[in-house]
């Protein structure tokens, strides 16, 4: 007996930082927003769909921006808002399946197969959770449906704003060929234009390969193309609860050049991940860190923790040791900065001491207080303020293939 097929949705939310700042400030309704850096480095974080007609565009100088739209209204970023309407657009996703799998503060991968008896086919799910972003959020978001997480990304994409994509199996030979071949997952810039170079400029270009010439001239990546090119994507929804990792990183469009700048980073990612596995009831073995700076050089260090741990003081102790470390060998601006936990077990598969140890109760006790504050008042509503100290640990641990 077959089994059903899958029914996998990606929602996207809509120039999701202007359309908050339009939202809160009726005044900007209509008005071409950018929202980003407003120094002489700063980047566009987000364009809104009135300012995109002027060739503003996320991770674009906002000086080039404010040239191309002089009449652009330029607001800072407002992080600590944005994370909190993100954390009640997870709400209404989980309320939906628990089979969410994020993948940035607005957008996820749903797995929704076999929702029909509650919710309908994937179809009204996807109708359903838009409208719910509507009443709830009073923001629009865009979703793709289709049997992979390959074609249901890609079919959110395709309507934007406030769109509603369907693609089925019998559609995929006559949507993919005509797309550029940009839209595979996993080819960017440097790729794009190796295959341009090869005369491969749509996805039905590249279909006319065979994979063995691909695999030769794109090494591993080859097949991966191919396979994308004909719809093949095997991949399943990992929500964070059946993930064999939590972690959360962050690329910035301008290096930073300030060491502080960065550890700031740093400390809301692990309060994020600490809280993740909280609510996934895990507990991680290993913190790990990945930094990338220069010429797109990165380093993966870890710290394996003497015992499993969901705590965000000891979670950040270990990730601020290891980002220590790196800044005493000679900081260089980061590109991305990004922290992970691993070795997940659940509570009772750790090893544990005789003796609870007062530090690690009372840290607990402050865990749970924050959560609970966050849950009735929003994320960012408070956070912790620590500073580094020597992680108890079993050693340091490049990452397999890492630079020294």
């Amino acid at each position: 007996m077959r089994s059903a097929p899958r029914r996998i949705l990606h929602l996207d939310m809509d120039a999701f930082f202007a359309a908050i700042e339009q939202r809160d400030r009726p005044e900007l309704r209509g008005l071409p927003v950018l929202i980003g850096g407003t120094g002489r480095r700063g980047v566009v974080s987000t364009a809104s769909y009135e300012a995109r007609p002027f060739g503003c565009r996320s991770a674009m100088p906002m000086a080039v921006a404010r040239r191309l739209c002089p009449d652009a209204v330029v607001l800072p970023t407002d992080g600590r808002k944005y994370a909190a309407v993100s954390e009640r657009l997870f709400e209404l996703l989980r309320d939906v399946t628990p089979l969410v799998e994020p993948l940035s503060v607005d957008e996820a991968f749903l797995d929704v197969t076999g929702c029909e008896r509650l919710w309908g086919d994937a179809v009204s799910v996807a109708r359903k959770l838009k409208a719910r972003v509507r009443e709830d959020l009073q923001l629009t978001a865009s979703v793709g449906v289709a049997p992979n997480k390959f074609l249901a990304k890609l079919a959110s994409d395709l309507e934007k704003p406030d769109g509603l994509t369907v693609i089925e199996e019998e559609d995929i030979d006559r949507v993919l060929p005509p797309l550029p071949v940009e839209r595979l997952w996993g080819v960017g810039p440097r790729t794009a234009e190796r295959l341009h170079a090869a005369g491969v400029r749509t996805i039905g270009d590249l279909r006319a390969w065979s994979v063995p010439d691909l695999e030769r001239a794109f090494g591993s990546s080859g097949p991966h193309f191919a396979r994308l090119a004909r719809g093949q994507d095997t991949r399943v929804v990992v929500p964070d609860g059946r993930a064999k990792s939590i972690s959360q990183e962050r690329t910035f469009p301008v290096d930073l050049e300030d060491p502080e700048d960065v550890r700031d980073v740093l400390r809301g990612q692990v309060e994020d991940v600490a809280r993740r596995l909280r609510r996934a009831g895990l507990k991680a073995r290993t913190v790990g860190l990945k930094i990338r700076y220069g010429q797109f050089e990165t380093i993966s260090r870890s710290l394996t923790l003497r015992v499993a741990s969901d705590g965000t003081a000891e979670l950040m102790e270990a990730a601020f040791t290891l980002y220590a470390r790196w800044v005493r060998r000679g900081f260089q601006p980061v590109r991305l900065i990004g922290m992970g936990a691993s070795q997940l077990v659940e509570p009772g598969g750790e090893q544990l001491g005789l003796f609870p140890e007062p530090g690690r109760v009372r840290d607990a006790r402050l865990d749970q207080a924050l959560d609970a504050l966050k849950d009735r008042f929003g994320g960012t509503v408070i956070g912790r303020g620590l500073s580094p100290k020597p992680a108890r640990s079993d050693g340091e641990v490049p990452e397999p293939g890492d630079p020294d």
